[in-house]
């Protein structure tokens, strides 16, 4: 059964003019981790985002893929750390994901979620860039797909072009959910526009509703509600 929050996004897409784009439903688990994907007018949407979620992160990691030159990470984790009021900063290598903390990819090396044994890190790939990215919203994706099964929750923000379409789909086909931002609010529809063509989003929605939506997914209570 959907909840409310997803209920009444898919009744404010399906009369907004998204009706084209087919929902599908949330996976059944709460999520184990938030994986994030953005570009052009990311770094905005990434600290309304955030900023709403804030309160209910406490108990999960939250790993985020900004396309960003190298000497622009230390801005956006400053602008997040900020608004936020949480942990927030660019992994090492190897550096042990814990909740409650907000990791930031840095520009220049794609990032990556694994597992060993009982344990999961962050481990940087310095592989050829994807989708002309590195870092890359498909190798996050990818990753926590195969770490984190049917407990992912994936989010593609604003952007052109469309890195994490192919890490959305591994991301479903794990059992694990992914919901984009709207056409409306975006600086840009590519990347969550990709992935809502092709029947992989569970909602499409503006920032706003998006924490909502997250919120709900993870028995929290979003700021100003």
């Amino acid at each position: 059964m959907r909840t409310r929050a997803e209920q009444a996004t898919t009744v404010e897409e399906r009369t907004s003019g998204r009706a084209d784009h087919a929902l599908r439903r949330f996976g059944a688990l709460t999520p184990r981790i938030l994986v994030i994907g953005a570009s052009t007018g990311g770094p905005q949407a990434l600290v309304a985002l955030l900023t709403r979620l804030a309160p209910t992160l406490s108990n999960i990691p939250v790993v985020v893929v900004l396309h960003m030159p190298a000497n622009f990470t230390d801005v956006v984790v400053d602008q997040i750390a900020r608004a936020t009021g949480m942990p927030t900063h660019a992994p090492t290598n190897g550096e042990r994901l814990m909740p409650g903390c907000i990791y930031i990819a840095p520009g220049g090396a794609h990032l990556k979620a694994l597992r060993l044994g009982d344990v999961h890190i962050l481990a940087f790939s310095d592989t050829a860039p994807e989708n002309f990215c590195k870092p890359s919203v498909d190798v996050l994706f990818r990753s926590a797909a195969d770490s984190f099964g049917p407990g992912v929750l994936g989010l593609v923000l604003t952007g052109m072009g469309v890195d994490g379409l192919a890490g959305a789909r591994r991301i479903v086909d794990a059992g694990g959910s992914v919901a984009v931002q709207d056409e409306a609010t975006s600086a840009v529809w590519g990347m969550p526009g990709a992935i809502a063509r092709e029947g992989l989003a569970s909602a499409i929605a503006p920032i706003e509703r998006l924490a909502d939506i997250v919120a709900d997914r993870l028995g929290g209570t979003r700021r100003g509600s």
